[in-house]
């Protein structure tokens, strides 16, 4: 796993070892900065369930002007920190260690609101409508962003957003991950 562009273009970044944690792949990545680049200069981005903070990393190396880092586990916010370390990107990052609700929360208690917002949690536990939901409940997105969800279970995501005030404008398919992005 690297750093595909950017100031911190070809850095190796740790990564987790472990099943509950699964770093996107550099061909899904390498597609959803083509689909999102003329968005990041300047924009304040949320990486939610951020693991290694690949992602997030990828955003600021791309010029973003602040990402939030979120995830619940101290491991992973153990490696977010070594890889911003490592990139030379932790001047404009923000690590939150804790519950992706305690953090919507938090963010919206500080009046923050976000120009795009990844959302990439374990396939598994199925919550990442219910984090779209409280973002769009709690006004965390602003006017024109944009949320992101990586999941393996397309048809699921899909159909339950429909059932909130969203657009699905694109879906994209890499093998088992798929990208939805909403506006």
């Amino acid at each position: 796993m690297r750093v595909i562009s950017g100031t911190a273009r070809g850095t190796k970044l740790n990564s987790i070892d472990e099943l509950s944690t699964r770093p996107t792949l550099d061909r899904v990545k390498e597609s959803l900065f083509n689909i999102v680049n003329s968005r990041i200069e300047d924009s304040i981005v949320l990486d939610l369930f951020a693991g290694s903070g690949a992602i997030g990393i990828e955003f600021l190396s791309r010029g973003c002007k602040t990402a939030y880092l979120c995830d619940k586990s101290n491991k992973a916010v153990d490696m977010i920190h070594q890889n911003l370390e490592k990139t030379r990107l932790q001047a404009n990052a923000i690590v939150i260690n804790k519950d992706y609700k305690k953090c919507l929360q938090d963010m919206s208690n500080k009046n923050l609101a976000f120009d795009i917002i990844f959302i990439d949690p374990p396939y598994k536990d199925d919550i990442a409508v219910d984090s779209v939901e409280m973002i769009l409940s709690l006004k965390l997105l602003k006017k024109n962003g944009i949320i992101i969800i990586e999941t393996d279970e397309k048809d699921r995501e899909v159909d339950n957003l429909k059932r909130l005030d969203v657009e699905i404008y694109d879906c994209r398919k890499y093998g088992r991950a798929n990208l939805i992005f909403l506006n």
